[in-house]
C-alpha cells in the first residue's frame, strides 16, 4: 500500500507541478459554470432548483478532459525513459497502475469538489433534492473512473516518440 501511495503522490505532484492540473480545473469549472448558469439550459430559465443542467454538461466536459490527463501517464514515462527505471523498483505492475489511476481520480474528485458552491447556491435559492445531487456526483465519479481506466489502457498501448528519435528512425529507414 505504501508503494501505491508513493506513486499517487508522485503523479499528483507531476500534475500540480506542471500546468496540467490547473488547466483542467480552470477549463472544467469554466465550461461547466458557463453552460450551467449562463448559456443553454440556464438554471434561471427553467425556474427549478436542480443540478441537472450541470450534470448534463459535466459529462461532456469530462469526456474531453480526462483523455488529456490520462494519455500522458505511461507514454510520457516511456518517452522520458523513467518507465524502465520505475519497473526496476520492487513495485508490481498492478501497484503502478493503481497509483496512477488513483492520482487521476483524486484530481477529478478535486474538480468535482470545487463545484460544491453550485449546490450551496441552489440550496439557498430553492428546494434542492440532495438525493439527486449525491447520485449525480456519484455517477460523475463512476463515469470518470471508467474513462480513466480506458485512458490508462490506451496510454499503456501507445508509444510516444520524441522528434529527435523519429528523425533518427526516418534517417535509418531511408538509408536501408
Amino acid at each position: 500500500m505504501q508503494q501505491i501511495l508513493t506513486i499517487t503522490k508522485r503523479e499528483l505532484g507531476a500534475y500540480f507541478g506542471s500546468l496540467m492540473a490547473y488547466m483542467l480545473l480552470i477549463l472544467f469549472l469554466g465550461f461547466s459554470g458557463f453552460f450551467t448558469w449562463i448559456y443553454g439550459n440556464d438554471i434561471f430559465f427553467i425556474k427549478q432548483a436542480t443540478m441537472m443542467p450541470f450534470f448534463s454538461i459535466a459529462y461532456w466536459t469530462l469526456f474531453f478532459l480526462i483523455p488529456a490527463l490520462t494519455m500522458r501517464l505511461f507514454s510520457e514515462e516511456n518517452r522520458m525513459g523513467t518507465l524502465k527505471l520505475l519497473l526496476t523498483k520492487p513495485i508490481s505492475d498492478l501497484q503502478i497502475i493503481v497509483g496512477k489511476y488513483l492520482a487521476t481520480l483524486i484530481l477529478i474528485a478535486i474538480a468535482l469538489a470545487l463545484t460544491l458552491p453550485y449546490v450551496i447556491t441552489l440550496a439557498n435559492i430553492g428546494n434542492l433534492d440532495f438525493g439527486q445531487v449525491a447520485s449525480g456526483y456519484l455517477a460523475l465519479l463512476l463515469f470518470s473512473s471508467m474513462y480513466i481506466s480506458l485512458g490508462l489502457l490506451t496510454s499503456s498501448l501507445t508509444k510516444t516518440r520524441s522528434s529527435a528519435s523519429c528523425s533518427r528512425c526516418l534517417s535509418a529507414s531511408s538509408s536501408n
